[in-house]
């Protein structure tokens, strides 16, 4: 597997990196990762799809963007992949085009199964699609448990539109799945947060899919806003500081959820992701330590091998960005530290990341983590 890499800054176009071996018109995948101004851009598609004339190109805005152990913001990082014996095959579709996120997310497993279908990678519109939804209808024909990763597009701290594309400028309300074929291809995954618990346990009382009510009979934006403080005149912004850890009814696992919205006058909170009544909550808030330990543990537990990987794709909550500040490429370094000099990354801060929590596991949304999807091949 052959990588190469440009980046578009200050109206300039550099080439960062390229294998020995790497041919441009041989490349038959291609990330573009970028502001939503910069994505949303004839001009910049156009001149990546002359760069890379055969390639699949899949593109998605950011709430930052990451090359190698460096983040950027209003830019674009580019990263082509020629792989030497794995198909890759990517479609798009819209979420208007379905009745529900539910269903997109089987159209894209259906569209994309095959025999020997090795891994997804998913990029997904941040603010038209309900996350939870979208994973559960990838996962429902998923019975090979076959690797399912990565990540809904972000808007600076915006939250207001998203873009993502394939073979065209990018564009709202779009999802696109990229399908990775054959034996030969090794796709390693982890998802880690690195957030503190505090308070004690309660029990979602009232909720609809993404928008909850009631924890433990009372108001949960009242909670909420109680353990929040002098910070609860700031949201739904401040909400990036104090995700929730949520643990499913029969899982030992916790998902972090963060908060889109607020409605004040209805009393409750739009989430990135579902929250179903029954489930355990705990409040969370930042350990930077451990969130910078934890991009570490992600990296490591990433690996398919004691090889360092060909191509790392680093997807990262906005949340930590937002936290983290004048440190958020140390939780970048920490990555790159585990893979060495040989392994290409790339990635983005987003508003959702994708991936199991284990190999052989369902896919689950995430808030708030680092999420790693790694590439080989044999």
């Amino acid at each position: 597997m052959q990588t190469q890499q440009l980046h578009f800054l200050h109206n300039e176009w550099k080439t960062k990196d390229s294998s020995s071996g790497f041919s441009a018109k041989e490349a038959q995948l291609v990330t573009l990762f970028g502001s939503r101004e910069m994505v949303g851009m004839t001009q910049i598609y156009e001149h990546v799809a002359a760069q890379y004339p055969n390639a699949q190109i899949v593109s998605s805005s950011t709430a930052g963007e990451i090359i190698d152990e460096e983040v950027f913001d209003d830019s674009v990082i580019v990263t082509a992949m020629q792989f030497e014996k794995t198909k890759v095959k990517a479609i798009k579709t819209s979420f208007s085009d379905h009745s529900n996120s539910f269903e997109t997310g089987k159209f894209l497993y259906n569209s994309l199964n095959e025999p020997d279908l090795a891994g997804l990678f998913i990029l997904s519109d941040g603010t038209q699609i309900n996350g939870s939804e979208l994973v559960s209808g990838l996962n429902e024909g998923n019975e090979k448990k076959i690797p399912i990763t990565g990540g809904l597009a972000g808007d600076a701290a915006r939250f207001s539109k998203t873009l993502v594309g394939l073979n065209e400028t990018a564009t709202e309300g779009r999802i696109v799945a990229v399908g990775f074929y054959g034996k030969d291809v090794q796709i390693g995954h982890s998802s880690l947060g690195g957030w503190d618990e505090f308070g004690k346990e309660r029990v979602i009382t009232k909720s609809d899919k993404n928008v909850l009510f009631e924890i433990d009979g009372a108001s949960a934006l009242d909670l909420y806003k109680e353990y929040l403080g002098t910070y609860a005149d700031e949201l739904p912004g401040s909400a990036l500081l104090f995700p929730l850890s949520l643990k499913l009814e029969g899982s030992e696992q916790n998902l972090v959820r963060t908060i889109l919205n607020v409605d004040n006058e209805n009393k409750t909170m739009t989430f990135a992701g579902n929250l179903p009544e029954g489930s355990k909550v705990r409040f969370m808030k930042a350990n930077f330590e451990k969130l910078i330990k934890a991009s570490s543990t992600a990296a490591e537990k990433s690996f398919q091998t004691s090889k360092a990987p060909d191509l790392a794709i680093l997807i990262s909550c906005v949340g930590r960005k937002l936290i983290l500040q004048e440190r958020t490429e140390d939780e970048v370094v920490a990555a790159k530290q585990i893979f060495g000099a040989d392994t290409c990354i790339t990635g983005f801060y987003s508003y959702g990341e994708i991936s199991p929590f284990n190999t052989n596991f369902k896919c689950e949304l995430h808030n708030q983590t680092m999420t790693i999807t790694t590439f080989s091949e044999q």
